[in-house]
């Protein structure tokens, strides 16, 4: 394990690389680099740790920047913990997965490397960071995706624990994967109606949209143009705070040179960040094979043709659409029919009282309030806030008071 100290706006930050094995169940096998930053408040150094792990799958931690500090929420940690940010496997600077340009992948070799880039691998390395820097415990924060892992923590590895914190992020435990899709299809729906109730004028717009990319005039800078269908997943900002972005999209000229960059710069799958694509619907997949289910899940009134708005759902014409995710299209393939082993224990989960407090979202367009209450009967000691102040990512937002609240929710009178 390596290690470099650097300072920044008064605070000390270590930068930790760690080399773990890409299976840590075959530890003489191919290894990968893991990269953590750690993050501590003058006078924090004798602060208990709170790692925390973001959201995606396929996103790096954030890094503090700026006066104030942001994320804010970071901040308000500092007043506790010391604070680490892992960059999950795959991403940031822990070693990255994706094509090289212009290289070719081997998507049998590729499947079974991305097998251990779930929630059980992430939580592998984050226990063996913990090991290296010599801590006995630590507690845990984690945002959508985050969560999951989180929750597999407290699962697999609850001595090690001393607090956990769910942001959006309280996955469904042995449910079917198109019924979680199914869930998400209806909230983004009522989003979606709300969004025109809002914005009434919306609804033409987005038709005329719908009918140049149907014709094939809303081209991108590399030549490709926009389906229809890759269009309508813009619906996702409506699950986080992009109702007003998408609507100041609509209303500026469709044929403008900044229309298509700036539409394409809201859509959820891109060649951008393909391990988001190839490896999504697995993080849901506690036990089973996925079978593209947001595909098999889609209602006949949103199929093609349709103007209602899709969102964090995973198609497979996205390997075909998306000239960026074309090359991972037979990996994707592969691991849509990977039969994938359970990531929660319900009786060791019932069985850990351990603190901690979630933040559900009353309106998640991303994980299903509904789906997010039933493993909360499962957590004793984690204590529920239920919202609607707020979408999906609301840790970015207003992240002072909300990790403030789950703070005190979890360390009050029990």
């Amino acid at each position: 394990m390596t290690s470099s100290r650097t300072s920044r706006g008064g605070l000390a930050l270590v930068d930790h690389r760690l080399t773990v094995p890409l299976d840590h169940d075959d530890p003489g096998g191919e290894q990968l680099e893991v990269f953590a930053r750690e993050v501590t408040a003058p006078g924090g150094e004798d602060r208990p740790w709170l790692v925390f792990l973001q959201g995606g799958p396929g996103h790096e931690a954030p890094r503090p920047t700026g006066h104030p500090l942001a994320p804010a929420w970071i901040g308000r940690a500092l007043r506790d913990f010391r604070v680490l940010l892992l960059d999950q496997r795959g991403t940031g600077l822990s070693t990255p997965w994706g094509a090289p340009r212009g290289a070719t992948l081997d998507p049998e070799r590729e499947a079974a490397r991305l097998v251990h880039h779930r929630a059980d691998a992430i939580v592998r390395d984050a226990e063996a960071l913990r090991e290296h820097l010599g801590v006995r415990r630590w507690a845990v924060l984690g945002q959508s995706f985050g969560g999951f892992c989180v929750l597999h923590y407290r699962s697999r590895f609850p001595d090690s624990l001393t607090e956990t914190f769910f942001t959006g992020g309280l996955p469904p435990l042995a449910t079917p994967v198109a019924d979680v899709y199914a869930a998400t299809y209806a909230t983004v729906r009522r989003l979606d109606a709300a969004h025109h109730r809002r914005f009434p004028e919306d609804a033409a717009r987005l038709r005329a949209v719908l009918d140049l990319a149907a014709a094939g005039e809303l081209v991108r800078p590399d030549g490709s143009a926009l389906t229809p269908r890759l269009v309508r997943t813009v619906g996702n900002q409506l699950g986080l705070d992009g109702d007003e972005a998408l609507h100041h999209l609509l209303e500026r000229d469709p044929l403008s040179p900044a229309f298509v960059p700036d539409l394409e710069a809201m859509l959820p799958f891109t060649g951008r960040n393909p391990l988001y694509a190839v490896i999504h619907e697995a993080c849901y997949a506690d036990g089973g094979r996925t079978s593209w289910a947001a595909h098999r899940a889609l209602p006949d009134d949103l199929a093609d043709g349709s103007a209602v708005l899709t969102g964090e759902h995973l198609f497979p014409w996205h390997f075909e659409d998306e000239p960026g995710l074309r090359p991972y299209a037979a990996t994707a393939a592969l691991l849509a029919e990977h039969p994938w082993p359970r990531l929660y224990d319900e009786a060791s989960l019932a069985a850990v009282d351990l603190p901690g407090a979630a933040i559900v979202y009353a309106d998640d367009a991303f994980v299903d309030r509904e789906l997010s209450e039933q493993t909360l009967a499962h957590l004793p000691g984690v204590r529920r806030w239920l919202t609607d102040e707020w979408p999906h990512n609301g840790l970015r937002l207003d992240g002072v008071r909300i990790l403030d609240r789950l703070l005190t929710l979890a360390r009050g009178p029990r």
